[in-house]
């Protein structure tokens, strides 16, 4: 099968939105309201511009047209700001400080989610748009109970505790959850599943795509889709069963949307694309650039959305860099278009060998994974570092050699990494619709807070209090 064919029927048109151009989208544009009854707020977690540029570059490579979130930089559709990520205790902040000074108004320090320095438990905002009458919910690639989710939701001092997370969403009775970690409501709880809970509490439960799809908005809906995080995009569009049974994330968006924009008094929804920061701190080039290619299909949902409905402000953003990738000098377009070949992670190469596989075995599946052809040598290279493990047994996923990997394919790709792990970048915020036009050039991420109250007309007694900076 043709590969430019593949993503451009597959990736990008799963639900008929093939690349939309916000110029497309916004020539019949409603009047702005001057509040917004609905929020989408998007988030590609750990997006350094590399990872943003990147996609672009292969978008315009191999469609011939630009992300949809930088084609409304081109067409000068959106307001757009810096916006500075520290948390309360490091200038490079952790997801759960960074959801938090956007869900609770203000820094808490790394691992926590909404609890102050001092103790302090600020109302997550989620809760407080839920109060007001809003339908809530988020959407994710990662673990529902995960920190970006968990961060517009819920207050508890350390992001590990994803189990009784689950247990506080129960009782939140927010009205659409979806994404992964069924680990976190299942049977694979050290006290049993709470799925049935959930049900008792009138939750309507989704395990796989088709589930969702049939949902309806009668009551709160509880969708989980793996026992972890999702599968990364690229896996995802080269496996008819992954298609089959896992939602994309411009699918769930789409379900959540449904399921709430029918309420008198709008909703507000977080959606993640979590996998971004995931294949960041894996060096994994074609999980990142896919990965956001698939957040950006929900970037260009969410603004026709709100273009048809003029009540609908959108925010697309990211917590903080990570790893900051690049295309590097050489003989780049050749290089770089070598992506356009890639059928899989890295993380579905590395997870099949072990330290009884041979050269050969490497090579394959290094081919298999990404059409590059690597020398004996690189895969003895590889190799080498599954010598210390236990015969027959597979590396966990923290112990496999993803940078080792990265700079093999490096040769290949040109794509460089700094590391593997978070950066104090100042990253990239975007809006469009009703409130827009208040955004100031620079802010510090728990101004977003109050951004939003105020964007939503809720009354003064929501907002956090005005942090002196």
């Amino acid at each position: 099968m043709n590969r430019r064919s593949l993503l451009k029927g597959g990736l990008l048109a799963g639900i008929g939105l093939p690349f939309l151009s916000p110029a497309d989208l916004l020539a019949q544009s409603k009047p702005l309201a001057k509040k917004a009854k609905n929020i989408i707020m998007l988030v590609s977690d750990g997006m350094s511009i590399g990872t943003l540029n990147m996609a672009d570059l292969y978008a315009n490579r191999t469609f011939g047209k630009s992300t949809n979130w930088i084609q409304l930089y081109k067409d000068s559709k959106v307001t757009r700001a810096l916006m500075d990520t520290a948390s309360a205790s490091s200038l490079v902040t952790d997801s759960a400080a960074a959801s938090s000074s956007w869900g609770g108004g203000m820094r808490v320090k790394n691992g926590s989610l909404n609890v102050g320095p001092k103790g302090e438990t600020p109302q997550p905002i989620l809760q407080k748009f839920k109060h007001s009458g809003k339908k809530v919910g988020c959407v994710t690639t990662v673990p529902i109970t995960h920190a970006t989710p968990a961060g517009f939701c819920v207050n508890i001092d350390s992001r590990d505790g994803q189990d009784e997370i689950a247990e506080m969403y129960l009782k939140l009775k927010f009205d659409v959850m979806l994404g992964g970690g069924s680990m976190h409501f299942d049977a694979k709880r050290k006290d049993g599943t709470i799925i049935p809970q959930f049900q008792a509490q009138g939750f309507k439960v989704a395990q796989n795509r088709e589930e969702m799809m049939h949902l309806t908005n009668a009551g709160p809906v509880l969708g989980i889709f793996a026992p972890d995080g999702l599968p990364y995009e690229l896996d995802r569009k080269n496996s008819p069963e992954l298609m089959k049974s896992t939602p994309s994330l411009a699918e769930m968006m789409s379900k959540a949307i449904s399921l709430m924009k029918d309420n008198p008094k709008g909703f507000a929804l977080q959606v993640e694309g979590g996998k971004v920061d995931w294949a960041a701190h894996g060096n994994d080039t074609g999980g990142l650039i896919f990965d956001q290619l698939a957040f950006d299909e929900a970037v260009g949902q969410a603004i026709e959305f709100a273009e048809k409905d003029g009540e609908t402000l959108v925010i697309i953003t990211t917590d903080h860099g990570n790893a900051n990738p690049g295309l590097f000098y050489g003989d780049s377009n050749k290089d770089f278009d070598r992506i356009q070949h890639f059928k899989h992670s890295n993380e579905w190469i590395l997870n099949q060998l072990n330290n009884s596989s041979s050269e050969k075995n490497v090579a394959e599946l290094i081919e298999a994974g990404t059409g590059i052809g690597v020398t004996a040598a690189e895969a003895k290279q590889l190799l080498a570092h599954f010598s210390d493990i236990i015969p027959g047994q597979l590396y966990n996923a923290a112990n496999l050699p993803f940078n080792e990997l990265a700079k093999i394919q490096a040769k290949y790709t040109l794509v460089q990494w700094a590391g593997m792990n978070h950066t104090a970048d100042y990253v990239e915020l975007t809006m469009f619709g009703p409130g827009s036009e208040a955004l100031k050039p620079f802010i510090k991420n728990y101004e977003l807070h109050n951004f939003m109250l105020n964007a939503a007309a809720l009354s003064s007694e929501f907002l956090a209090p005005v942090v002196k900076s």
